[in-house]
């Protein structure tokens, strides 16, 4: 397996295959090409034998000098349980810290359960949110209305 920075060529190869990867959930207008163009430094496309298998999308915050922010991350259905996104997020881990960055956050759904179990088990921690549901803080209204999110926090070595 490969990993290697996005161009804004692979917007076109990913944006389609998007909402299948997601099942069928509209998941594409959550990530317009505009990543693809300004955030190729912190941004990765993996990839098996010439095969797109996966992608993270992040970026160095601006606002909070000493964070980076996880966008978006995918892997294709068949690839999934082979360590591709834990890969992707040791690159992008690795970029941050040699920006000085020591923090990374990202967001998930609720429903999202496997990307909760995924980012728990990557040493993230669950902020604390508005209310609890299941055993889980969850930011209500985060991205919308009824756009509930859980909010997630890494603090790097």
């Amino acid at each position: 397996m490969e990993i290697r920075s996005v161009k804004v060529s692979d917007y076109y190869v990913i944006s389609p295959l998007i909402n299948v990867w997601w099942g069928g959930r509209n998941m594409s207008d959550m990530l317009p090409k505009l990543f693809f163009e300004h955030f190729t430094q912190t941004s990765f496309i993996a990839e098996n034998d010439g095969k797109l298998v996966g992608f993270l999308i992040g970026f160095l915050s601006q606002t909070h000098s000493n964070e980076a922010y996880i966008h978006f991350v995918g892997v294709h259905p068949e690839y999934r349980k082979l360590n591709i996104g834990k890969h992707l997020y040791k690159k992008f881990f690795k970029v941050v810290k040699q920006n000085n960055r020591s923090m990374v956050r990202c967001v998930t759904s609720p429903v999202n359960k496997g990307s909760i179990a995924f980012h728990t088990k990557m040493g993230f921690e669950i902020e604390d949110g508005d209310r609890i549901i299941d055993d889980l803080s969850i930011n209500t209204d985060y991205d919308g209305p009824n756009q509930d999110r859980v909010l997630f926090v890494k603090k790097l070595n």
